[in-house]
């Protein structure tokens, strides 16, 4: 029997906060209470935002949080071909299209069409779907600016790839919604749109990294957040799409400030670094975390 595969997989565009380390720890003692492996990736594929800093400081933190880790570590720099692969395989069947509209475009374009008091679709997470002008374009048009080399994105047809499945789209969380959604969880991935799978300054979104990621490291199960709950559906598509493995999926609770903000990097919020310097313990951030506690997690 294989053994199951955690992995956390930060982004090094900056410092771990308290909501990084609960779910690193989190998925540390997941996978010991399962007798499984823990990864760690890199996900630098941004590498204008990235550094070699700021990934020197998230092994830091974490070794002195107590985790352990098998080597070598993925960073995503290193593996532009897997996702240019992946990609070209969506763009051979012909479920991609060049999208030309930039997002200021998209902003007009949507504000314009709401100016009558009619309400523009909404993807989960609140931001408006992305109007459907690109995907209109004649594939003589497409061409020919792409043959002029103007800037595009790749974005997922995602009426063409639901009629490529043909069939209804599920997923096993062990955790739970924001609305408390557990067990099998039907997927939509068609309430986010024609999302972006690719931009000429970045060879993958996160939807196809993480799928593409998971995939090449044998992930099993993928421990994360709650606000990556509803983006599963895409996900699960993109599997489905590329023939890859599904892992199960256990979606935790946030870490939230005093306001009931989730952390963020860009806010500087409760660094792990800054807490450390301030005197913090290991044991004090289980503790701060909710983990301090000896727990047994069932799949």
């Amino acid at each position: 029997m294989t053994s199951p595969v955690f992995r956390f997989a930060p982004s090094s565009n900056g410092a771990l906060h308290l909501g990084h380390a609960y779910s690193a720890l989190l998925n540390f003692a997941m996978a010991r209470a399962a007798g499984g492996r823990f990864l760690l990736r890199i996900e630098d594929i941004d590498v204008t935002r990235c550094t070699p800093e700021l990934e020197q400081a998230i092994y830091r933190d974490l070794a002195w949080l107590g985790l352990e880790w098998e080597e070598p570590v993925r960073r995503q720099s290193e593996h532009f071909d897997d996702y240019a692969q992946a990609l070209e395989r969506l763009v051979d069947a012909e479920i991609v299209y060049p999208s030309f509209m930039s997002r200021g475009e998209a902003r007009v374009y949507v504000a314009e069409a709401e100016a009558d008091g009619s309400a523009w679709p909404r993807d989960p997470d609140g931001a408006p779907l992305f109007p459907p002008v690109d995907r209109q374009r004649s594939e003589a048009e497409r061409r020919r600016r792409m043959e002029a080399g103007d800037p595009f994105a790749w974005r997922l047809d995602m009426k063409a790839a639901a009629t490529h499945v043909g069939q209804p789209l599920f997923w096993e969380e062990s955790g739970a919604g924001p609305d408390g959604e557990t067990g099998r969880v039907s997927a939509h991935p068609e309430l986010w749109g024609d999302v972006v799978i690719a931009r000429k300054e970045m060879p993958a979104s996160y939807h196809l990294a993480v799928v593409v990621d998971d995939a090449l490291q044998d992930i099993t199960h993928v421990v994360r957040g709650r606000d990556l709950f509803h983006a599963t559906a895409v996900h699960r598509l993109l599997q489905e799409l590329l023939g890859l493995p599904v892992p199960a999926y256990h979606h935790h609770a946030l870490a939230l400030d005093d306001d009931g903000r989730k952390l963020s990097k860009s806010r500087g919020d409760t660094g792990i670094a800054a807490l450390r310097a301030a005197g913090a313990s290991p044991g004090d951030i289980l503790r701060m975390v909710g983990l301090d506690q000896a727990v047994q997690y069932q799949f």
